[in-house]
């Protein structure tokens, strides 16, 4: 247990979630369930379970580092690792790798987003244990694939192969998320399963992976591999991280590598990426309306709407609204479509562009 760490990923804006989610305080660090945490703090509770907490790490973007405190007291300031800038999530994982790798060159690390939601916890940790296991002894990166449930265009997809280590089938390919034709092929074919986007590997397999598929990444980390844990590490980061590639982790290494394995599996997951994701788990009234706890509204001949107001002293009356998003949060109103939240973010920079930064 002791060679078993967690990196948990927490710096992204969730601007999809606008205005609930914003640059100054994103959706991580939000309770959209009423439960008294947040999606970070449910992330680190989960692990925590199964990973000693000295182990566990956040990468996070500096703007965050008083959040991350706040929220994560049971944190030392060396288990937060900082982002100077937004790089994506290959060089964030190659970050907390080389500064892990200099804690322990034993270490067996799972990758997780902070904004995930897991149902069935104890089927989840057990798949986590199973991956740790399998990469202590195998040279492979493993990623953990969601049996799909329906066809689903918001998620990416992985295609297994007949190859198999025990429980852990060869990955074939990976595929960006599809279109709805293409989502019903993948469905119906049982070969494909959705990218959770969580990893487990050996600090050395992941290393070796950068080395071959991104190696100016590694090579710019490589200058300050003696300089990771220790009190010259920040400085190193701050001069170096900004000039990363900014490239994700899947197009990076995991649709190059050949050692990649999937474990099938299926614990209740979903990525809360979107108001309508948040809709599909949410509680609905007899009119299918999913009104967030703690939200006060009143509605009249409205359905399949998903209703979130920020402020409890405020009261939301809605009337004749159908397939709606109605988001009340600090200076913005957001009513719009469910249909077209995919335009959220262009709704956030044209408010940026018109009224400042304010109302990002």
């Amino acid at each position: 247990m002791k060679d078993n760490y967690c990196v948990i990923m927490g710096g992204g804006i969730g601007s999809r979630f606008w205005p609930f989610s914003r640059e100054s305080y994103p959706k991580q660090f939000l309770d959209f369930f009423g439960t008294g945490r947040s999606l970070l703090q449910m992330t680190f509770d989960r692990f925590s379970i199964i990973i000693p907490v000295e182990n566990i790490f956040i990468v996070t973007n500096e703007a965050y580092a008083d959040l991350i405190k706040e929220q994560l007291p049971e944190l030392k300031e060396d288990q937060i690792l900082l982002e100077p800038a937004r790089r994506n999530t290959a060089p964030c994982i190659a970050y907390a790798a080389y500064h892990i790798r200099a804690c322990n060159p034993n270490a067996n690390i799972v990758v997780a987003p902070s904004d995930h939601l897991i149902l069935k916890e104890d089927i989840f940790l057990k798949d986590v244990q199973k991956g740790l296991d399998f990469v202590k002894n195998n040279n492979a990166l493993v990623t953990l694939g969601i049996k799909p449930s329906r066809p689903e265009t918001g998620y990416g997809y992985i295609q297994s192969s007949d190859s198999m280590l025990g429980e852990f089938t060869k990955v074939k390919t990976f595929t960006e998320k599809p279109n709805l034709e293409l989502a019903k092929v993948f469905y119906e074919s049982g070969e494909f399963f959705w990218n959770s986007g969580l990893f487990v590997w050996n600090v050395n397999t992941i290393l070796e992976a950068f080395a071959k598929y991104l190696p100016d990444i590694a090579v710019r980390f490589d200058l300050g591999k003696d300089k990771f844990n220790t009190e010259n590490e920040r400085e190193f980061i701050h001069e170096n991280f900004p000039y990363c590639l900014k490239i994700s982790i899947d197009y990076g290494i995991m649709e190059k590598a050949d050692n990649v394995y999937m474990l099938c599996t299926d614990f209740g997951w979903a990525d809360l990426g979107t108001w309508g994701s948040l809709f599909d788990l949410a509680p609905k009234d007899e009119n299918n309306n999913a009104v967030l706890k703690n939200s006060n509204a009143l509605l009249y001949e409205s359905s399949g709407n998903v209703i979130a107001v920020g402020n409890s002293k405020r009261l939301a009356v809605i009337q004749g609204v159908e397939d709606c998003i109605v988001a009340e949060s600090g200076n913005v109103l957001l009513i719009c479509k469910k249909d077209d939240e995919q335009r959220i973010k262009q709704f956030v920079a044209d408010a940026q562009i018109k009224y400042g930064k304010e109302f990002n």
